[in-house]
């Protein structure tokens, strides 16, 4: 050990969200004779470390978890009412902050609304746990084997369908949207459950997972791998061309020390990873490029022609949800270029009505996110002169809606609308487009790809082309313009780069036994 950290180990994983403790738990279980420290810049909020903040029965305690993982805006103001979201004020969401500034020049759409959270656990302490298999173009190609993939996510995440199957309104939901969307859709991309990281323990109580989950008990009781919040990776060290560990600040002292590393996996948020790529000289041509959010259009209506007598007395105390209307999917397709998530607004991650005193659970929340038309000039930039809140180059956001775009969002409007009315009575005569950023899906910025072509940052295991022994992790490594949820397509992606560093590190024991 050097102080707080140890000297040396064999991985090291920079960020503890659900791909970071994907790659955490695939290590644990293939290669149990590895050591991993894993390094999180913000606090531990939860116990367990990782967890749901919807998991926090207490209010207050949750509020004060959420603040916790705001980092530098932890003292700003959150979207706390549909009047916020509606107006489109620069806002963030309870638990995550906003860029300071940089998110949008001239003549640029920009991300205003780009977010991200700094807490054990990261963004999956905070997210909506859709997590939708992709369809179509949204697929990764280049991977023949990502069925077993996303299976093996779906294992590591806790996914289920059934969490929602006593709301009482949700075969009606589902009927009506089927009758409207199914026509001519194969059975995949028909009308269905949302899949869902959530379960129901056997006395009712939604459990929403977190990396908690990811991690699981295999990796808590690896006495080879150890967990170290407010470590503040700054940069990734490379020599002789290849990773050889990292420079983490103790963020309360303020020290720096260096941990020597076989395997790096640089597995922070789409923003932040390419920042510590930039800031440690690894910057191949596509780093920061390729840049993709899912514009977000929501609606809402009422159901109508239910029986009030099925409405639920309360909402759950705990998460303040009765999600009697269950939680629905519309997969995308190449035709219909758009993922829907309908939802009861009390289940919604996004207010879109006041509440109605009438019939509880029968205001249903719809939302579209929009695959984006990709385009390598949709980028981060990096201010090597203007450093952010942790001491990084500043980041900057080159980002606009083409052309093609807008007719996807365009047609959303319409379809929404179209559903809407499917559903029972819309409220309002037109939906709303949220200020971009909204989605919290960012995508592309460590594209993986099939070859070094220049035009992407990693390989099919996301291990850096440029830099043997670097991996990348996250929504960034997603090399495709999805619409759907990307952490399940993400963490299938981490299951695959875990793997191969697993495969390395046995191989290597083996031979040394």
């Amino acid at each position: 050990m050097s102080g707080r950290y140890p000297a040396e180990v064999d991985v090291a994983i920079v960020g503890s969200g659900p791909t970071g403790a994907a790659y955490a738990r695939v290590l644990s279980e293939r290669a149990p004779h590895a050591r991993i420290a894993m390094f999180e810049a913000g606090p531990l909020v939860t116990d367990p470390p990782g967890a749901h903040v919807k998991n926090i029965a207490d209010p207050q305690a949750r509020e004060r978890a959420q603040r916790a993982s705001e980092g530098p805006g932890s003292a700003a103001a959150t979207v706390d009412s549909p009047g916020a979201v509606r107006s489109g004020e620069r806002r963030a969401r309870p638990g995550t902050f906003l860029l300071a500034d940089g998110y949008a020049f001239p003549g640029e759409d920009g991300l205003p609304v780009a977010a991200m959270s700094s807490n054990v656990g990261g963004m999956a302490s905070h997210w909506t746990a859709a997590c939708p298999r992709p369809g179509g173009s949204e697929r990764v190609d280049f991977l023949p084997d990502l069925d077993e993939l996303l299976t093996e996510a779906e294992r590591l995440l806790g996914v289920t369908t059934d969490a929602f199957d006593g709301s009482v309104y949700a075969d009606v939901v589902r009927t009506r949207l089927g009758q409207a969307v199914d026509e001519g859709r194969t059975a995949p991309s028909r009308v269905q459950r949302m899949p869902l990281a959530v379960h129901r323990r056997p006395d009712g109580v939604l459990v929403w997972s977190g990396s908690d989950v990811v991690l699981g008990d295999r990796t808590r009781e690896n006495p080879r791998f150890t967990l170290f919040p407010e470590s503040h990776v700054s940069r990734v060290l490379v020599e002789d061309g290849r990773a050889a560990g990292v420079v983490v600040r103790d963020v309360p002292t303020g020290e720096s020390s260096t941990v020597r590393a076989r395997f790096v996996v640089a597995a922070g948020d789409a923003l932040r990873t390419p920042q510590l790529l930039w800031a440690s000289g690894v910057r191949p041509a596509a780093l920061g490029r390729y840049l993709n959010d899912q514009t977000q259009v929501v609606f809402a209506a009422r159901l109508t022609g239910v029986d009030p007598a099925d409405a639920p007395a309360s909402t759950s105390p705990q998460v303040g949800l009765s999600a009697t209307s269950g939680v629905s999917w519309v997969p995308f397709t190449d035709d219909l270029p758009f993922h829907g998530q309908v939802m009861q607004l009390d289940a919604s991650p996004v207010p879109l009505a006041e509440d109605d005193p009438v019939l509880p659970g029968t205001i249903v929340g719809l939302g579209f996110f929009c695959a984006k038309d990709l385009q390598e000039s949709d980028r981060l930039e990096f201010d090597d002169e203007v450093s952010d809140a942790y001491g990084m180059p500043a980041i900057r956001v080159h980002y606009s809606l083409t052309g093609e775009d807008q007719k996807v969002v365009d047609r959303a409007c319409e379809e929404i609308v179209r559903l809407g009315r499917a559903v029972g009575e819309p409220l309002g005569d037109a939906p709303f487009v949220l200020p971009l950023g909204s989605s919290l899906h960012y995508q592309g910025t460590t594209r993986a790809g099939a070859d070094d072509d220049g035009r992407s940052v990693a390989g099919p295991d996301s291990e850096v082309w440029s830099v043997p022994g670097l991996f990348v992790a996250g929504n960034g490594v997603i090399p495709t313009a999805t619409a759907c949820n990307p952490t399940l397509t993400s963490v299938a992606l981490a299951v695959r780069g875990a793997r191969a560093i697993a495969s390395r590190l046995q191989r290597d024991h083996e031979e040394i036994v």
